[in-house]
């Protein structure tokens, strides 16, 4: 089993909604120390073998891995995660204004608010994207057909002749 298959199985397989839970709270710490120093560390590149880097944020493989997970899309290049072990070389091109998107979508307060960020972006470029993330969460319904008009298809009939049936 690959080291991104362990690391779904440990984070989404639970018995129990307090166990599951429960292993999202220890992660969540873990987690959030990483990014306390990446962000601390932004002008600098992430990177070396995964086992080392976890070593050196004092964590296991799988938790390490599933950091990984999280950051891919906010990546300026994704990772292949389905290839990582354990002495793959990782080299992250983090794109910082995509990662605070990414946060606020995953509603991970506890990561976009802390204050590393202010080193990376600016008071108002942080509204600005958070003004962008929630504006793409406005749903435009659009126009419906009334059942007497006439069908869209063009066929000249009304609508509960037609498409509408």
């Amino acid at each position: 089993m690959s080291l991104f298959e362990n690391w779904r199985e440990l984070a989404y397989q639970h018995e129990t909604k307090q166990s599951f839970d429960k292993f999202w709270n220890k992660y969540a710490v873990t987690e959030k120390k990483i990014y306390e120093e990446v962000l601390e560390n932004h002008g600098q590149p992430l990177e070396g073998v995964l086992k080392e880097l976890a070593e050196k944020y004092e964590t296991s493989n799988e938790y390490f891995m599933g950091f990984l997970d999280g950051i891919n899309e906010s990546l300026r290049e994704a990772l292949d995660l389905e290839e990582i072990t354990e002495d793959s070389m990782i080299k992250l091109d983090i794109d910082f204004e995509k990662l605070y998107y990414n946060m606020l979508e995953a509603k991970a307060d506890y990561l976009y608010t802390l204050p590393q960020w202010d080193k990376i972006l600016d008071e108002e470029k942080r509204k600005e994207i958070t003004k962008a993330q929630r504006s793409a969460k406005t749903i435009v319904k659009e126009n419906k057909i009334g059942r007497n008009e006439p069908c869209p298809c063009g066929s000249g009939k009304k609508y509960k002749k037609c498409c509408g049936k």
